[in-house]
């Protein structure tokens, strides 16, 4: 029976990609999503019209812990197992010293880690069960900060904090492992080109990653039988820049 996999954050960008990614190595992938329902619905329909019932939907909103119980509960059912975790959903946008909020505190360090921590615990006697594996999508603005995004960065660095913390918990039986994107694809809100090309004159490559960049990643953490406790960035190259 094909292994079953969690994405957080799944129906659109990066998180897509790492559905098609799982699903096109044979993995039956379960799709989560809060409100993007007419593409959480498409991808569906395009994965299952290759593999039929090979892909589900869990539709949630990870802000509310109290109801992870029952959600973990939702996804198990899906395909009767959980072997992998994929925290990929998150929050980001500015978070200006001058006018930062407690609201935007809570929302982006509880979209960014508080979620992924207690779904992570909420799944953890089943992946225990699997010999799973937990993999975080943080950022490697969570090692190196982004000006002007001081809540998102402090959020992605606990996330990396995380992910070493609980590969060591949950070992022996789960492995924890975290992907950290670069410059892979430019936000939703409009830049500049100006703006774009300050960006690429740190990445050695010279260029940006593509989502398929990531869902790579993904798949070899989780394949890999004998790795935990890591954080791959995958960003070009700009991390040899200071």
């Amino acid at each position: 029976m094909a292994k079953c996999v969690l994405v957080t954050g799944a129906a659109k960008r990066i998180g897509a990609a790492i559905v098609r990614g799982l699903h096109g190595a044979g993995y039956r992938v379960i799709v989560h999503y809060r409100g993007s329902v007419q593409a959480a619905v498409s991808l569906k329909d395009e994965l299952n019209q290759l593999r039929p019932q090979s892909v589900e939907l869990l539709q949630a909103d990870l802000t509310q812990i109290e109801h992870f119980a029952e959600l973990a509960g939702r996804a198990i059912a899906r395909f009767g197992r959980i072997d992998g975790l994929i925290n990929n959903a998150a929050a980001f946008y500015p978070t200006p010293l001058e006018s930062v909020s407690e609201a935007q505190w809570d929302e982006l360090i509880g979209g960014n880690l508080k979620a992924p921590y207690f779904l992570s615990l909420a799944l953890t006697r089943e992946l225990e069960q699997r010999g799973g594996s937990i993999i975080n999508i943080t950022d490697i603005h969570g090692l190196r900060p982004l000006r002007g995004f001081s809540v998102y960065s402090i959020a992605k660095a606990g996330l990396n904090a995380m992910t070493l913390a609980l590969a060591r918990d949950l070992a022996p039986s789960v492995r924890v492992n975290a992907v950290a994107p670069g410059a892979i694809l430019w936000p939703e809100a409009p830049m500049t080109e100006a703006e774009r090309a300050r960006i690429l004159a740190k990445v050695a490559l010279q260029r940006t990653g593509t989502p398929e960049d990531i869902a790579e990643t993904v798949l070899f953490l989780l394949n890999s039988r004998y790795i935990t406790g890591h954080i791959i960035s995958v960003d070009g190259g700009r991390s040899l820049y200071s």
